[in-house]
């Protein structure tokens, strides 16, 4: 099953979550993909009609090609992907309760990247940086923002990007005295 898999393949799931699912879908003709839970690299097609749950079961030929269970006697459709049994079954009349007509995706969950620091361009020393800017000279801090602040404007963001929502460090690791690229400016009295 190294194949692309459909947008409506959920993965392993129970077959009661499946049913809440498309329960809550609600609409005859829902359908998702899930694995199998008795058959080992089996799929199972579930279709929603009329408040009932069909389940088909999906097979895998040893040349790769996908077929549905068929009860006995009847002939076995093979199909290259697992793309092109759904697009068979969204057809009237294949054998199935109803024909397939809204692929249930699988909600994926949104990735939350960690902030990244920015690096840090080699720069006249932090301390007279730091007393120009706090001075209000017009150098200083305020041309160093470049591309990493974001177009952010002020004396205070020298390279250092906020961002939102970001967890704030351990309690020992906020020593922004000593540290380099804080947004915290150290005023030396003349």
């Amino acid at each position: 099953m190294a194949a692309a898999l459909p947008e409506c393949y959920h993965g392993a799931m129970t077959k009661r979550e499946c049913e809440e699912i498309l329960g809550r879908k609600n609409k005859d003709g829902a359908y998702l993909i899930r694995e199998s839970e008795t058959i080992q690299g089996a799929l199972c097609l579930c279709v929603y009609k009329q408040k009932v749950i069909y389940t088909y079961r999906i097979l895998q030929a040893h040349n790769g090609n996908y077929t549905l269970l068929t009860a006995g006697g009847l002939q076995e459709t093979y199909f290259k992907t697992l793309g092109d049994l759904i697009r068979n079954y969204k057809r009237k009349n294949q054998g199935l309760a109803v024909h397939l007509r809204h692929a249930v995706k699988k909600k994926t969950p949104m990735l939350i990247q960690p902030p990244r620091r920015p690096e840090t361009q080699p720069e006249a020393p932090a301390a007279a940086s730091a007393r120009g800017s706090a001075r209000g000279s017009g150098g200083g801090l305020g041309g160093a923002s470049g591309g990493a602040s974001g177009g952010a404007s002020g004396g205070a963001s020298a390279g250092h990007s906020l961002h939102r929502g970001a967890a704030p460090l351990a309690e020992e690791e906020n020593d922004y005295e000593n540290d380099p690229i804080s947004d915290y400016v150290e005023v030396i009295p003349d």
